[in-house]
């Protein structure tokens, strides 16, 4: 069973707004005012089809925390452990995870998203009764600045599982940004400590 998932009540509003956005005709302007195709060419996958998710995927850059983690920004005990997701969600079986101490934090590198990036996923355990983990998305904006938004507190049980998709809010970003834009993932683990494994996000609005 998936993992529960909160979700702001200011991200639904956002959500709400990108779908409007998302269904403006083309017709109705000169040009699209959001991009609703893939913005990079990273590999797509179907990660999450044993949970009855058919939606193709892509993997955050290291998010299976198997090689290069350069790019991470990992603080206060954040740090690559022994033991993967058992599931080879990635394709095969993995060898590593990162484990979040209580209030550490691990952000990913930046990677492009647009409006057909409205989910991501990932797979959790945790490694005391109250740990939870909150997990935020950072747009990176025009003039150089970030910001935060956090999308949801995922409560992980003791033993590996995917979570519930989380929205993005990319269709938003991308129509402030000329149509694409850089985001970063974040984790907090609160509560208690926490693994986190293979991350990735939905590049299609199914």
């Amino acid at each position: 069973m998936p993992i529960s998932l909160s979700v702001p009540r200011r991200l639904l509003a956002l959500a709400a707004v990108a779908a409007g956005l998302a269904v403006v005709p083309a017709a109705s302007a000169q040009a699209a005012v959001i991009a609703t195709g893939a913005c990079d060419s990273s590999a797509l996958t179907t990660p999450f089809a044993a949970w009855g998710d058919r939606s193709v995927y892509k993997l955050v850059p290291g998010g299976d925390f198997e090689g290069d983690l350069s790019g991470w920004s990992l603080s206060a005990g954040a740090r690559r452990v022994a033991g993967s997701e058992p599931y080879s969600a990635t394709g095969r079986l993995g060898s590593s995870s990162l484990y979040l101490a209580a209030g550490a934090t691990a952000q990913s590198p930046y990677t492009c998203v647009n409006a057909a990036y409205p989910t991501l996923r990932l797979f959790g355990r945790n490694a005391g009764l109250l740990s939870n983990v909150l997990v935020s998305v950072v747009y990176r904006n025009l003039l150089g600045g970030t910001l935060a938004i956090p999308v949801g507190t995922v409560s992980l049980s003791g033993s590996w599982q995917p979570t519930l998709p989380m929205a993005t809010a990319s269709a938003v970003a991308g129509a402030l940004n000329g149509g694409t834009a850089q985001v970063a993932l974040r984790f907090t683990a609160i509560g208690g400590a926490s693994q986190i494994d293979d991350v990735f996000i939905d590049p299609r609005c199914m």
